[in-house]
C-alpha cells in the first residue's frame, strides 16, 4: 500500500543522492531518467510482482485456521526485486542464500529387501520449549531429487525447527549420503516403501512425540503418493509439500522446452548420472550402464534406469504412477501445498486446483513468482526466503494448534 510506496521512493531517491554524488550522472538528464525508470520499475513491480498467494482450499475451517495460525500464506509476498523471474529465482537461490551450521548424528536403518537408508537426525536435546524427548515433536524432513541433509533449504527448515524446540530427521534417499548400495536399488517418485519403513521406524521411537513431515520437490511428491496411498492409516499428523511436481508428463515436457533443457534438464540429468556412478559395480548386474550414462534428458534417464529398476512396462505407466495428482483425492491428513506458477519444474497449469477444492485436508498456496524452491525475498535474500516462513507458521500451527483445525 501506501507505506511501501513512501519507503521504496525514499529508499530510491536516497540511493540516487549517493550515486550522484559520486558523479555517475554529472547532468540533470541522467538522474531523470534514472528516476524516471526507477519508478516506472517500482510501478511495475507493485502492479504485477508483489501479489498476495491465492489460497485454495474448501474448508472453511482449515482456511481460518491458516489465516489466524499460518498468516504468511494471506500476506503479500514480494519477490526480491531485481531477481523476481521463475527460472533466475530457482538458478540463484542455492548460491545466494546462507547455510545454517547443522551438527547430525546419522543413523543406517536397513530395509526388509536387504538394503539400508541413512537418517540424519537433528536431535535438539537443549530444546527449551521440549526438554522432554519422549515428547519432543519430530518433523521428518525429504529432499528433493538428488538432495540431502546438506541442502540449504533443509539446513533453513532445521534452523527454524530448532529455534521452535522441535527435533528433526533428513530421510536421505538410498545411496546419495555417501552410505553403500547393499543391493542394485536406488529410489523413485513413485515407490513408498522405504518412506513407509523410515515413518514406522521414527515413530516407532518416539511413539508419544507429535509426528509431521514435509518433503520438498521429489521429496514433496514422494510424500504425497504415501500420504494417497495411506489416507488416514499414518502415524503423521499433517504434511507440509513444498515446489511439487504435480503431473510428471507435464514437469518433463516443459524441462525440454530448449531453454529448460539448457538451463536445468542437463545438469539435473548429469546429477542423476553422478549419483548413481558411484553404485556402478553393483547396478551393472542389472542395467546397461553404459547407455544409462550417455542418457541426455531426465526422461532418457528414467526410461533406461527408473522405470526399468521398479518394474514398469512403459515410462508412461512409471510417470503416471510418480504423479501426485491422481492421489490427492485420498490424502486424510491436513496438508499444505506451496507452489509457484512460474516453476518451470511444475508447471502453472498443471497444478490440481479442481481435486485440490474437492478434499477438506488439502490447502494450495499458490505464489506468482518464485520458481522452483526459489521464493526469494528481501532485498538480499540470504537468511530467510517465503518457502522457509511457511514452513515454520506451518509446522509450529499444527504442533501447538492443531487440535483446533475441526473446532474452528
Amino acid at each position: 500500500g501506501a507505506m511501501d510506496w513512501q519507503v521504496l521512493t525514499r529508499e530510491l531517491s536516497l540511493y540516487l543522492e549517493s550515486q550522484v554524488r559520486v558523479g555517475l550522472f554529472g547532468s540533470g538528464v541522467g538522474l531523470s531518467l534514472v528516476l524516471g525508470f526507477g519508478v516506472a520499475y517500482a510501478c511495475y513491480y507493485l502492479s504485477s510482482i508483489a501479489k498476495k498467494p491465492q489460497l485454495v482450499a474448501s474448508n472453511d475451517r482449515f482456511c481460518r485456521f491458516l489465516e489466524e495460525y499460518c498468516p504468511v500464506v494471506t500476506e503479500t509476498y514480494y519477490p526480491t526485486i531485481w531477481c523476481w523471474e521463475g527460472r533466475v529465482q530457482t538458478l540463484l537461490r542455492p548460491f545466494i542464500t546462507s547455510r545454517p551450521q547443522v551438527q547430525y548424528r546419522n543413523e543406517l536403518i536397513k530395509t526388509a529387501d536387504g538394503g539400508q537408508i541413512s537418517l540424519d537426525w537433528f536431535d535438539n536435546n537443549d530444546s527449551l520449549y521440549y526438554p522432554d524427548a519422549s515428547t519432543r515433536p519430530t518433523v521428518l524432513l525429504l529432499p528433493g531429487l538428488t538432495g540431502t541433509s546438506k541442502e540449504s533449504y533443509i539446513l533453513h527448515m532445521i534452523h527454524q525447527s530448532e529455534t521452535l524446540g522441535y527435533r528433526c530427521v533428513v530421510f536421505n534417499n538410498r545411496g546419495i549420503a555417501g552410505e553403500d548400495l547393499l543391493t542394485p536399488r536406488t529410489y523413485c517418485a513413485a515407490n513408498t516403501e522405504d518412506l513407509e519403513a523410515v515413518v514406522h521406524h521414527v515413530h516407532s521411537l518416539h511413539p508419544s512425540a507429535p509426528f509431521m513431515a514435509a518433503g520438498v520437490s521429489m521429496g514433496g511428491m514422494l510424500l504425497l503418493n504415501y500420504l494417497g496411498k495411506t489416507g488416514r492409516d499414518t502415524p503423521l499428523m499433517a504434511a507440509a509439500i513444498f515446489s511439487a511436481g504435480w503431473n510428471v508428463f507435464e514437469s518433463v515436457e516443459s524441462l525440454e522446452k530448449p531453454l529448460n533443457w539448457l538451463l536445468f534438464n542437463y545438469y539435473l540429468t548429469t546429477c542423476l548420472q553422478s549419483s548413481i556412478s558411484r553404485h556402478r559395480q553393483i547396478l551393472e548386474k542389472l542395467f546397461d550402464m553404459d547407455l544409462v550414462m550417455k542418457a541426455r534428458t531426465i526422461r532418457e534417464f528414467d526410461k533406461r534406469f527408473t522405470s526399468v529398476m521398479f518394474g514398469y512396462p512403459t515410462i508412461d505407466d512409471y510417470y503416471e504412477d510418480a504423479s501426485p495428482c491422481r492421489k490427492l483425492k485420498s490424502v486424510g491428513i491436513p496438508v499444505l501445498c506451496l507452489n509457484s506458477v512460474d516453476d518451470v519444474f511444475s508447471p502453472g497449469h498443471a497444478i490440481p486446483v479442481e481435486t485440490a477444492k474437492q478434499n477438506a485436508n488439502v490447502a494450495l498456496v499458490l505464489t506468482s513468482c518464485g520458481g522452483h524452491i526459489g521464493f526469494l525475498e528481501g532485498i538480499w535474500p540470504r537468511k530467510c526466503t517465503y518457502m522457509d516462513r511457511v514452513f515454520k507458521q506451518f509446522v509450529q500451527a499444527m504442533f501447538e494448534h492443531g487440535n483446533k483445525i475441526f473446532s474452528m
